[in-house]
């Protein structure tokens, strides 16, 4: 039986969709379900168009006993995958499903992460800092933004004259190319 993934997403959903699209050819699991904050959001309109059940939730749903840890129980996912998600994962759902959520940061953790520290204001962080590198971050995720456990972290490297978008672009890069061979990764051998 294939490994069940639940994606949480809060915008345009291209992680999540690449995520869809690289389990919709392995055998070894697949997305069931993606959940989003915004009723609006992108996201919500790929994951249908890609056969995959899609749905929102207010933020008292999220934090509430009987609204999205409901959902997320008789789904019975292997893994909780937050990709792009912008709000803070309720300790009630990390309580019921341990060591089965994880997050991708796009900067080197420890560096660049907190609460505000997402999308381009990572960017615009590590390009003000004239930093010589960036990547991602692949973490399991705890009661603190961006503080748990690393799992795995892959850089590139970055010149003098990088913008805010030719980061963005060059750390896309990487969470396309590893964001789903890492999920596999954990299923399999988690």
């Amino acid at each position: 039986m294939k490994k069940r993934i639940v994606i949480f997403a809060s915008g345009n959903g291209t992680n999540a969709e690449n995520i869809i699209k690289y389990f919709q050819r392995s055998q070894s699991a697949e997305v069931v379900l993606v959940l989003s904050n915004k009723k609006d959001a992108k996201v919500l309109d790929k994951a249908k168009s890609l056969n995959v059940q899609a749905m929102s939730f207010s933020k008292s749903e999220l934090f509430s006993e009987d609204g999205v840890l409901n959902i997320l129980k008789e789904t019975n996912p292997n893994l909780i995958v937050l990709a792009g998600f912008l709000l803070k994962f309720p300790e009630i759902i990390l309580k019921n499903f341990p060591e089965k959520v994880i997050n991708i940061h796009p900067a080197l953790l420890p560096k660049y992460g907190g609460k505000g520290m997402y999308g381009s204001f990572v960017h615009k962080a590590v390009m003000d800092n004239k930093e010589k590198e960036t990547g991602i971050t692949i973490h399991y995720v705890n009661e603190n933004y961006d503080e748990g456990a690393i799992i795995s972290q892959h850089s590139v490297t970055l010149s003098e004259n990088e913008t805010v978008d030719t980061i963005a672009e060059k750390v896309h890069n990487l969470e396309y190319k590893w964001f789903p061979k890492v999920i596999e990764d954990i299923l399999l051998n988690g």
